[in-house]
């Protein structure tokens, strides 16, 4: 193959990983945004307002645990038949079922089964991207040359910001270009109907796309694993378990400073919908720093110590989480949003090419999509229930504890996994 076609390869592998992720940030993040702001009054009986947000972030959490089965089905198919069909159901999959739920009726409309078929949708968004990040987070670093493995690693990472931005980005001009009926009565649906237009562009890129050459080669080799989830957790129990527990950081300090930070910084810290959006947007660029920097220092070190860097960090951050956030001084509660979201960024950034490494590459699909959907539910599934919990009780130290706690998790998971990150 030329050095041309080469890069044209390499080109768009990156953009198929990238926008993958980009499609799960974008539906995930419109969930959780909308479940922050108008799903508990639309889909649930009339309560108390953090009554209704609570049962809110519950239909939240599903997703979560939809999830890892989402994985080991996505994962069966995944390390059996290739990356690239799978890849390919798992977004119709995910898209679909966002799409569909601008459709949906409301409470008012239909009683219970309104917050039914909103929990239907939402487990399908689940079961769908249980497949997506581990297939994208292989296709980048299975195809990558010697020495860049974290680099094109951070690519699938990388559709995170983007997904966040135009999500957040989104919510913000419709705010700003409706009124708070016309948003709650129709405009919320305007970003699930739009996310057909991401993931008509990752089909696009996807079906042009061949198979990795890790998978061709472990084909070679041995025919592919019968069960390759009971393989998994036959034989690489320990790592799937370390992986697990070392994803806990990146997702709790995600959905720490994103879905509860605006549900509290609308409610109980009084500001406008408009506002907050703003401030979460101008922070996520942050985020982006924070996994390129990961992905330049993780091929220079190790993905392994980078994680553990980040974790270190992120407890230390978690302590700063009470006096930034409740300062009532919204520039401080930007910086911390935005330190948070590149703490995120640097415990996010090498699990594109920490997972895939725990593993083989005949059970690598199911290895890496397990590991990282199930710290998903530790990490962030119950998150922003549980810290508006610990808010309503407590305020926000025991929130940042949380956050510190989490972290601590990750990084014992860390040290304890040793270095296993050959592809």
């Amino acid at each position: 193959m030329s050095e041309t076609t080469q890069t044209a390869s390499n080109r768009r592998i990156l953009a198929a990983s990238l926008i993958g992720t980009a499609v799960e940030f974008y539906d995930f993040y419109i969930y959780a945004t909308a479940a922050s702001l108008v799903f508990g009054t639309l889909f649930f009986p009339k309560a108390s307002a953090s009554a209704q947000l609570m049962s809110s972030y519950a239909t939240f959490a599903l997703a979560f645990f939809a999830r890892p089965l989402g994985a080991s089905v996505f994962g069966h198919f995944g390390d059996r038949l290739g990356r690239k069909s799978t890849l390919v159901a798992s977004l119709m999959l995910m898209g679909g079922s966002t799409l569909l739920i601008a459709f949906l009726p409301t409470y008012a409309q239909a009683g219970w089964l309104a917050p039914f078929l909103l929990c239907v949708l939402r487990f399908g968004q689940g079961f769908g991207l249980g497949g997506e990040w581990g297939g994208a987070a292989l296709l980048a670093v299975e195809n990558a040359p010697p020495g860049w493995r974290a680099r094109f690693g951070m690519f699938p990472q990388l559709g995170a910001p983007v997904g966040f931005i135009a999500a957040n980005g989104l919510f913000l001009i419709l705010g700003l270009l409706l009124s708070p009926d016309q948003f709650k009565a129709w405009g919320w649906r305007i970003p699930f109907l739009l996310s057909i237009v991401l993931v008509g562009l990752g089909l696009w890129i996807r079906l042009k796309l061949t198979e990795t050459p890790a998978f061709a080669a472990a084909l070679k080799e041995a025919p592919p694993a019968k069960a390759p989830l009971g393989e998994l957790f036959a034989r690489h129990l320990a790592p799937t378990l370390a992986g697990t527990f070392a994803v806990v950081a990146c997702f709790a300090i995600f959905y720490l400073t994103t879905a509860f930070a605006l549900g509290y910084g609308t409610t109980k810290l009084g500001y406008s919908r408009e506002t907050f959006l703003g401030v979460q947007l101008g922070a996520i660029g942050f985020m982006a720093v924070g996994i390129i920097v990961a992905g330049f220092w993780s091929d220079a070190s190790s993905p392994r110590r980078v994680l553990m860097a980040g974790c270190v960090a992120t407890v230390a951050a978690g302590f700063l989480l009470a006096p930034m956030m409740g300062s009532g001084h919204i520039v401080l509660i930007w910086a911390f949003l935005a330190l948070g979201l590149f703490m995120m960024g640097l415990v996010y950034g090498p699990l594109g090419a920490f997972l895939p490494g725990l593993f083989p590459a005949r059970v690598r699909y199911t290895g890496a999509s397990v590991a990282f959907n199930v710290g998903g539910i530790l990490g962030g599934g119950l998150a922003p229930m549980i810290a508006q919990a610990l808010a309503d009780q407590g305020g926000l130290k025991p929130v940042g504890l949380y956050l510190s706690g989490a972290a601590l998790v990750s990084f014992l998971a860390l040290l304890a996994v040793g270095k296993r990150e050959a592809i």
